[in-house]
């Protein structure tokens, strides 16, 4: 007689690190429901997908953390299976297979097929652009291109993800309706060199193309870009930026730092006066762009004088939006050849020195913005506050625009005319314009249920 209950499988995806991650457990997710399996996201499950992240020693620790979680749970008899994927799990199969060998089954970044073998399930190959979405409902990451081919001394991401390949304009074409179909409002476009985009295969960087193409899809109402990068930027694109108004006025261009010692030992093809340069062109081509820029601090080699100079170029330039990271010393990059010679504790304290100098810059910035008016989207509503973003913000990582929940009623997902009425370092506070909607009375909202 049966002891165990004939319940059916329900799969749980796990994600972890980037937005690159998230689409991938998207496209999983998708394939899944296509194959008629019950299938949820970082909610509970008797069989868990780990999607990991193996980029820098903090993700690969929270990786390595939350398999050891599952496996316990498994162990436990709580989950019956703990299968893993994703970057960590391409970079490091042959440990994870011998230090954690509960896990059932380890699989590659190219390896969906065999997951979803694994899963009993099909790889569906007419699904193109199928995903169950995992961002709020008003706005999903596209992802145009996968792998790296840039020869940077610091990253992983070509031994995780291999060489640049990009995906076909009419296939991200087809994608963007679907996702338009379903109620998203805002594109993010991503992968890992936006600018190298349709070098494989039309000969020539085509972003500005693929935009013009984007812009054309009905029901979407933003389009932002991340994660460019610098040495050869194809700059007809801040041509359709300026002429299109679906194109956000936002460019994530990651530079990672400025002294021309660095630059060339981190491989990154450019100079201190050419990157200094390439940002005064984007300012006089796109005035209204907001620049979003990543640093990297402590790297082999990075003197006192190395981070001075950064420092001052960082105040300089006045950057909207700055995130600074400390380096990781990754094996089997080029870097890794090198001494790691700065201790955790002085990049640590490089970084926080950085981060206390644009949190200045950015409080001066947004308090020029108290009196103006923005189009701002609301993407949830939070205790007795709606968080809604500009044009200038990306979801998660950029600065919110706060508005009193108490006063008003608004949709999430909409749009709405912002007046900011104060700024604090990276949160802008606003009053909606134009807008008659007064928070409805329960008996109201109890009538229009039934009726």
């Amino acid at each position: 007689m049966r002891t165990k209950s004939l319940k059916k499988n329900r799969i749980n995806v796990v994600t972890l690190g980037c937005s690159k991650n998230v689409y991938d457990s998207e496209v999983l997710m998708g394939q899944l429901k296509a194959n008629n399996k019950d299938v949820v996201h970082e909610q509970e499950g008797n069989i868990v997908v780990i999607n990991t992240c193996g980029f820098i020693d903090n993700a690969k620790e929270q990786s390595v953390n939350t398999i050891l979680e599952y496996v316990e749970l498994k162990e436990q008899g709580e989950v019956d299976k703990v299968f893993v994927t994703g970057c960590l799990s391409e970079r490091y199969k042959p440990d994870l297979v011998k230090e954690i060998p509960n896990v059932d089954q380890y699989f590659g970044t190219t390896e969906l097929p065999e997951l979803l073998a694994a899963l009993e399930a099909d790889y569906k190959h007419e699904l193109i652009g199928e995903r169950l979405t995992t961002t709020p409902k008003n706005y999903a990451y596209l992802k145009i291109a996968e792998g790296c081919d840039r020869p940077c001394s610091f990253c992983a991401i070509p031994l995780m993800r291999g060489k640049h390949k990009s995906t076909p304009i009419e296939n991200l074409v087809a994608e963007a309706k679907k996702l338009a179909a379903q109620g998203v409002k805002e594109l993010i476009l991503i992968a890992q060199d936006l600018t190298y985009y349709g070098l494989d295969l039309y000969k020539k960087r085509n972003l500005a193309e693929l935009l013009e193409n984007l812009v054309k899809v009905e029901g979407i109402d933003w389009i932002r870009l991340h994660y460019a990068f610098p040495t050869g930027f194809p700059m007809d694109v801040l041509e359709v930026m300026k002429r299109e108004p679906k194109v956000c006025n936002y460019l994530d261009i990651p530079l990672q730092h400025v002294s021309d010692d660095l630059l060339k030992s981190m491989r990154r093809g450019t100079t201190h006066e050419k990157t200094t340069n390439l940002l005064k062109e984007f300012r006089a081509k796109v005035p209204e762009m907001a620049i979003r820029t990543t640093l990297i601090v402590g790297y082999p080699g990075e003197t006192e004088a190395h981070f001075e100079e950064l420092k001052q170029w960082v105040k300089d330039m006045r950057f909207e939006r700055l995130g600074c990271f400390t380096y990781s010393h990754e094996e089997n990059t080029h870097a890794y050849n090198l001494e790691d010679d700065v201790p955790q504790e002085v990049k640590q304290e490089r970084a926080n020195e950085i981060m206390e100098i644009q949190s200045q810059i950015s409080w001066e910035l947004n308090q020029q913005k108290i009196g103006q008016t923005f189009n701002v989207v609301i993407d949830r509503k939070e205790g007795e506050n709606y968080v809604g973003r500009t044009e200038h913000d990306s979801p998660d990582v950029d600065n919110e625009v706060l508005i009193d929940a108490t006063k008003i009623y608004l949709k999430t997902g909409e749009f709405y005319e912002v007046k900011i009425t104060d700024a604090a370092d990276f949160d802008l506070f606003g009053e909606p314009v134009n807008v008659n909607i007064e928070k409805p009375k329960r008996k109201e909202l109890f009538k229009k249920v039934i009726q």
